[in-house]
Formats: C-alpha cells, sequence, structure tokens
C-alpha cells in the first residue's frame, strides 16, 4: 500500500470525541459521570486527546537499564559481607547499604565482592566526614561504583533535629562535596514525605525547594549528579507520572545553577498503604508500585517485602520481594524498551499537570522564605498533616480501600503472637528543633483495634 490505513479515515477533534460520548450517555451529566477528581487536584477524564495539551517535553528514561536492588540494613559487617555476596548470586544487580554506626568497616563490608561492576549506594545513619573519607578511599583503590547519600534536611525532616547542628552540618557536607571519586553525594528524600502522606504534587514541590536549599548553599561545588529516594505509592498512572515529572523538574531546576540536569532515581514501594493484617495482599501492592517505578523511568528499585512491618529482615521475605523484581525483568520484560510510556496522551498529560501544580507550589515556598524556613515553622508539617488528613478520613469512610483491610477482612486473622517488631510509629519524647515528619499507616487505627480485641 502506497498509503497509510490511517489516512483514508478523517481526524477526529477532541471536540468531536466529547460529544459522541454525551450522545451516549443520553442525558446522564458528564463531569458527574465520566470524571474522577483526585487528591492532586487533577480530574481523569474518560478520554485524552492531542488538543487537550501542548507539545510534551521528552523525559528521556533508561528503563533498559534499570537495576534489581536489594536494601540492606548493617549492623555487622561481617553479616553484612555474607548477606551482600548472598543476595548477588541470588538475583540482586545492585546493592543500597544503610550503615547504623561508625565503627563498622566499609572495608570490611565490602571485602571480596566485586564492586567495580556492582553498584552500591550508601546511606549512613550518622554524618561523618572521616568515615565518607574512607568509603571514598576504598572506591578509588578498588575503581568501585559507589555513591552516597548524604541528606543534612531530610535527617532534620525527618528526626526533628540536624545530625549536629545547621553549621557544623554543613561544614561537614562541604568537606564530603569535594571528594571526587563519587558520582553521587547529595541525597534527596521524597520518601519521607510521601510516607507521611503528602500528596504527588506536595512530594515533588518539596523534593524541589528541598534541593534548592542546597543549590542556594553550596552552588558550584555541586559537581555530582543529584540522587532522588521516591517512595511510590498505590496509584499506578500517576505514579509513572510523579517520577517522569521529576526528572523533568530537576532539569529545569539544574539548568538555573548550570549543574548536571541528570539525576539518579532510586524507588522502593510506599509504606503508607501496608497492612498487618491478610499481609499477603501487600505482595500485589508492591508488585504494581515497583512496576509504576521502573516504567516511571527509576534507576534503581527495591522492593518491600511483605511481613517488613512485623517481622525483622529475614531471608524469606527478602527472596520473595527480590524475585518480584526478577519476573518484572526476567518474565514480564519490563527492561526490553526505553522510554515505554512516551506518547501515551493520558500519561504525558498527568506529568505535565503534576509538574505545573508542583512549580507553583515550589515558586510559593520560596517566596515564603525557602524550605529550610517552612520546615522549622512547622508549615511543611502541617501542610503534610492535612492531606494525609484527608486521605484517612476517606479510608475511614471506606471510599479508599485497602483490601483485606477496610473491605472484605477476614474475621479468622490472628496477629498478635505473631509480631517481631514494632508494627506502629512511635513518638520518642525528646527535645527537637521542629516536629518530625513521620510515617503514617493508613491502617493503623484499625489494627490497633482489631489487635486489642484478638
Amino acid at each position: 500500500m502506497s498509503k497509510s490505513l490511517f489516512q483514508e479515515f478523517d481526524a477526529v477533534s477532541a471536540a468531536q470525541w466529547k460529544q459522541k460520548i454525551q450522545v451516549d450517555l443520553k442525558g446522564a451529566d458528564y463531569n458527574q459521570t465520566l470524571v474522577t477528581a483526585t487528591h492532586e487536584g487533577i480530574n481523569i477524564t474518560p478520554f485524552y486527546h492531542s488538543e487537550n495539551f501542548g507539545i510534551a517535553q521528552p523525559i528521556a528514561t533508561k528503563t533498559t537499564e534499570w537495576k534489581v536492588t536489594q536494601y540492606i540494613v548493617v549492623t555487622d559487617a561481617s553479616e553484612a559481607n555474607a548477606n551482600i555476596k548472598d543476595v548477588l548470586t541470588r538475583g540482586a544487580e545492585s546493592i543500597v547499604l544503610s550503615i547504623t554506626n561508625e565503627s563498622i568497616s566499609i572495608t570490611e563490608i565490602l571485602a571480596d565482592i566485586n564492586v567495580k561492576t556492582i553498584p552500591f549506594h550508601i546511606e549512613m545513619d550518622f554524618l561523618s566526614v572521616s568515615y565518607c573519607s574512607d568509603i571514598h578511599a576504598f572506591a578509588k583503590a578498588n575503581t568501585a561504583s559507589i555513591t552516597i547519600g548524604v541528606d543534612l534536611i531530610g535527617n532534620l525532616a525527618s528526626t526533628g533535629n540536624w545530625f549536629d547542628n545547621l553549621t557544623k552540618d554543613h561544614e561537614a557536607l562541604a568537606q564530603i562535596l569535594k571528594f571526587d571519586g563519587f558520582k553521587s553525594v547529595l541525597t534527596v528524600r521524597l520518601d519521607i514525605y510521601q510516607n507521611a502522606g503528602a500528596t504527588m504534587v506536595q512530594q515533588l514541590a518539596y523534593a524541589m525547594a528541598h534541593v534548592n536549599e542546597y543549590l542556594n548553599h553550596y552552588g558550584e561545588q555541586i559537581t555530582n549528579t543529584i540522587t532522588f529516594k521516591v517512595a511510590v505509592g498505590t496509584h499506578y498512572f500517576f505514579e509513572i507520572a510523579k517520577l517522569r515529572a521529576l526528572r523533568h523538574l530537576w532539569s529545569v531546576l539544574a539548568k538555573e545553577y548550570n549543574v548536571q540536569s541528570e539525576c539518579t532515581i532510586i524507588a522502593s514501594p510506599s509504606k503508607r498503604n501496608k497492612t498487618l493484617y491478610d499481609y499477603n495482599v501487600n505482595m500485589l501492592r508492591t508488585t504494581t508500585e515497583s512496576m509504576s517505578a521502573v516504567l516511571g523511568g527509576a534507576d534503581f528499585v527495591y522492593n518491600l517485602p511483605y511481613d517488613a512491618l512485623y517481622h525483622h529482615a529475614n531471608e524469606f521475605g527478602d527472596r520473595i520481594s527480590r524475585n518480584q523484581l526478577r519476573i518484572l525483568k526476567d518474565e514480564s520484560y519490563f527492561d526490553k524498551t526505553d522510554n515505554p510510556t512516551e506518547g501515551s496522551y493520558y500519561i504525558e498529560s498527568i506529568t505535565q499537570q503534576l509538574a505545573e501544580k508542583a512549580l507553583t507550589l515550589f515558586k510559593d515556598i520560596e517566596a515564603n522564605g525557602g524550605f529550610l524556613k517552612q520546615l522549622k515553622a512547622e508549615t511543611i508539617y502541617r501542610k503534610i498533616k492535612e492531606s494525609a488528613a484527608k486521605e484517612q478520613a476517606l479510608f475511614d469512610e471506606g471510599k479508599e480501600v485497602l483490601l483485606g483491610t477496610n473491605k472484605y477482612p477476614n474475621p479468622e486473622d490472628r496477629m498478635k503472637h505473631d509480631l517481631e517488631i514494632e508494627p506502629f510509629s512511635k513518638n520518642e519524647v525528646r527535645k527537637v528543633l521542629v516536629i518530625p515528619i513521620g510515617l503514617r499507616r493508613l491502617a493503623t487505627k484499625l489494627e490497633k483495634e482489631r489487635l486489642k480485641h484478638e
């Protein structure tokens, strides 16, 4: 055929589509029947047309290169070393290490491991120039693929305090930024805001305002790429769009400061919608959330074990969570195409709207003194609390559904004697500079009542 098949048909405008739908509705109201409102202030419409939004900005993602990642909390060097070696033979392609103590030797943790080809991202519960210097020396000596994740503001937001104080923390980070062997040093933790109940617009705006504090303070000292750590929720298509909007917003902001517009995204499922009862449903939730992370363009994805709320880290839970990712890659072919969502009018439209709304909120934060000022004034805490309360009310009314928890629960479930760790967040009584932004799970109140009556 000399002509494309589609050239034989007349183009159909958005107005014609809508007119046809209204005819088929037979008098029912279009907006009330087919338009769905969301927490983000973005309405989902029954169809999307190129006329409804401008030319989409290309957002390059390398979905073919995403890594199945294992998250390991390190309390003992030799145990961590054995664990790393084990998971690397069982499907993990990269490792995120959370180091709890400055006395733990990085050399012992990574002894006899192929650090040249396996990417490692190292986070610490402390801020230490000397410890980062040790990591840097190890990385250079072994040509290791290591990034570190320092987030002073994230620590302030999540714990309520600086590691030491504002001045000393920033001085320490300035020294760490001088190490030239790391691709990435600074991490911006969006997961804090998502797990506390922030909307996607808030998460994106806070991420930009959060990183903007570093850009304002350090400027040209930031020669490395930025790592964004993201928690992915249950709203499948919107979460895909959230990650795409994050890359776009960072690209815009980075150009303003003439820093690298490339960024790294480490993603994991949210804890906000995970449940204690009917815990196997958590596997379904984490699977779709990991799918969103991959399709949205995350570089590294680590999964949340189905029993993470009530069990210590264990081999079975870790293996199942890792295998979920292996199935996405090896059997569902989620690594065969770059930019798989590009060209979807629906996702492109949501991406654009999320980015625009987040940019508006970001500008408002900057106009009112910036992120740190609003964090210290507890404006950020209050805004997230308000958003979380709205979603909690929908959950309590049964409009926001968690299957097996507030809908179709199994009354025979018993969990009291299976709790190895405390499944509910506790507020420690201690002196803080700001109210910590902590985890708020939707099912907490309901689960406490069920445990009480077992």
